[in-house]
């Protein structure tokens, strides 16, 4: 059996076979690949929990005057005391379109919610949320 010298040895410990893991750089990278998506994600957190309530608030209206043969002005004002206790905001009840169709009236809250990202750069969000109260 051979003896193997020290050299041999380190140049063995070092090739390029024996070598795993990630270098720094890769790690920066890596984390600041990561951080980019998780920064947009915490960005637009608020803006989709605020599309949850204007979904609360436009399904609780259907469920309140589903089949009561309700009227535009008595939708609207439970659209508007709803937006104030759910502290709604970037719509406001006006903004919320109520339409007479066939067998009942139209709800629909149709808006762009826009969240600055860095610098110049922001996401502009597009909602669309139609429901019609049955008469």
């Amino acid at each position: 059996m051979r003896k193997i010298s020290r050299l041999e040895m380190r140049l063995q410990r070092n090739s390029p076979q024996r070598q795993h893991g990630m270098t720094m750089l890769g790690l920066v990278f890596l984390i600041c690949f990561i951080g980019v998506f998780a920064f947009g994600f915490i960005r637009l957190t608020p803006v989709y929990l605020n599309y949850m309530k204007v979904i609360g608030v436009i399904d609780g209206v259907v469920a309140e005057f589903e089949g009561q043969g309700a009227n535009a002005t008595a939708i609207r004002r439970s659209i508007g005391r709803r937006f104030d206790v759910e502290s709604v905001g970037e719509i406001v009840a006006k903004d919320v379109k109520v339409t007479p169709v066939d067998g009942g009236l139209e709800v629909a809250a149709v808006y762009d919610h826009s969240t600055p990202f860095v610098a110049n750069i922001s996401f502009t969000v597009h909602f669309n949320k139609t429901e019609v109260v049955r008469r």
